[in-house]
């Protein structure tokens, strides 16, 4: 018997609009708008709540430690804390990549393989390198330390350094990786999807905004992870989508079990990508959910994150949750009223209001990280992570102990902003039984 645990990142205290990423259009749209993170974080547990409530096997990954004062350190700001954050104030841009939140989109945190699909039949990690923007590239060595934390028992669990963070090897995590299979138990096809190949000539590329994830690093994941060629996809993104504000995959399609559901315009050779997943499935037959552009433009799309919705399956049948956003489109709106009229797959659409989240680009799928574990895998696991009734209490009043209920760029010079993160965080790691996995825990050193 296998579980799918699915983990969400818990918002972080300096939860703020900055508009860091370029290619995703509501965060550039939202640049400067003041935030709350307290709501963000509640939002976020609320969202973990419902899934649990479902019967989903739900997991909880922290924030991240911002403002993050040795990355400012390396950068050559020096003195006490408050110094190094004074003196930072006066280059505002940087002092946001060093206080982003970002962290708290788990879907870019790591590739994850299950045992069943590993050549070794170990659970296997790969933290994202998110090389592609700065404010990003900060996170993956903490990362590796909190997945570590919660899967140490290498019997059963194998973990892997991010990829060269180099352009050639951009690595953006499970954002731009869907399973398919016909259980979570059973052996699955792994697609990977990449927006350009870096050593390939003559492929066609997006020409506004960057791909973030490479054919190379797809390929050296797959290899890492022991994956079988004849059970791996690579497709190419459509690169007119990257243009659009699809910034990663998991804005254009969503996977689950044997379901993917995407927009007809998500890849660059639709009908060879969906032959060669028949092919590897092996008989386990694929149901396709493939939406028009006449049934909902791609803008739409893009605007609502109809795709940036979770697939998953409950005792009831597969669920599609989907932001608040979707119910405010016309054209989202009809298609969710006649998706489960139709009596196809998708037995029920929630919508959830992530809108602290979703102003800076991250909707319900950007929030998660899947990962698919066998009953001995999950007993082996650290127990402190999983969502119960009494931890998501006691996360509720953690939060609204510790966060601020507003918070504007300047705020985040305040010394004590900084610390009453360290504070927060501190306790969080006592409370998930993390352990030691900050760098102010360690001395400050990254």
């Amino acid at each position: 018997m296998a579980t799918e645990l699915n983990f969400d990142g818990l918002v972080g205290p300096t939860h703020n609009y900055a508009g860091l990423a370029a290619g995703n259009l509501a965060s550039a749209s939202n640049a400067s708008a003041v935030s709350n993170p307290r709501e963000a974080a509640l939002q976020g547990l609320a969202k973990m709540k419902t899934l649990a409530d479902l019967g989903i096997c739900q997991g909880v990954l922290p924030p991240h430690e911002r403002p993050h004062i040795p990355s400012l350190k390396r950068l050559g700001f020096s003195g006490s804390d408050a110094r190094i954050l004074a003196a930072a104030a006066k280059h505002p841009q940087l002092l946001s990549v060093v206080s982003s939140a970002s962290a708290m989109w788990v879907a870019n945190a790591a590739t994850v393989s299950p045992s069943a699909d590993t050549a070794d039949h170990r659970v296997h990690f790969t933290p994202a390198n998110l090389g592609s923007h700065l404010h990003r590239s900060i996170e993956p060595r903490v990362t590796g330390r909190v997945l570590r934390s919660i899967f140490g028992d290498d019997a059963w669990f194998a973990h892997h350094q991010p990829l060269p963070a180099v352009a050639a090897f951009g690595d953006e995590g499970a954002a731009n990786h869907t399973r398919l299979c016909a259980t979570h138990g059973d052996a699955g096809v792994e697609l990977f999807v990449y927006g350009q190949s870096a050593f390939q000539k003559g492929q066609a590329r997006p020409g506004r905004f960057p791909a973030r994830q490479t054919l190379e690093a797809s390929q050296a994941i797959a290899r890492l992870h022991g994956l079988k060629p004849e059970r791996t996809v690579f497709a190419q993104q459509n690169p007119a989508v990257i243009d659009a504000g699809v910034f990663h995959n998991d804005v254009i399609a969503v996977g689950n079990e044997s379901v993917l559901f995407y927009h007809q315009q998500a890849f660059l050779n639709e009908q060879p990508l969906l032959a060669e997943l028949k092919t590897k499935l092996e008989g386990v037959p694929l149901q396709t959910l493939r939406v028009t552009s006449a049934e909902v433009p791609l803008p739409d799309a893009v605007s609502s994150y109809l795709f940036n919705s979770q697939l998953i399956s409950t005792r009831e049948g597969l669920v599609l949750v989907v932001p608040a956003e979707c119910r405010e489109v016309a054209s989202v709106a009809r298609y969710l009223d006649g998706l489960t009229a139709a009596g196809g797959p998708v037995q029920q659409v929630i919508a959830l209001d992530l809108r602290q989240s979703m102003r800076n680009g991250g909707g319900p799928a950007c929030l998660r990280l899947r990962v698919a574990l066998t009953n001995e895998e999950l007993a082996a696991m650290n127990q402190g992570v999983r969502l119960t009734d009494a931890l998501y209490e006691r996360l509720i009043s953690w939060v609204q102990a510790h966060y601020r209920d507003r918070l504007a760029a300047a705020d985040l010079a305040d010394p004590l902003l900084l610390e009453e993160s360290c504070r927060a965080l501190d306790e969080l790691t006592g409370i998930l039984g993390l352990g030691v996995v900050y760098d102010f825990q360690r001395g400050g050193g990254s």
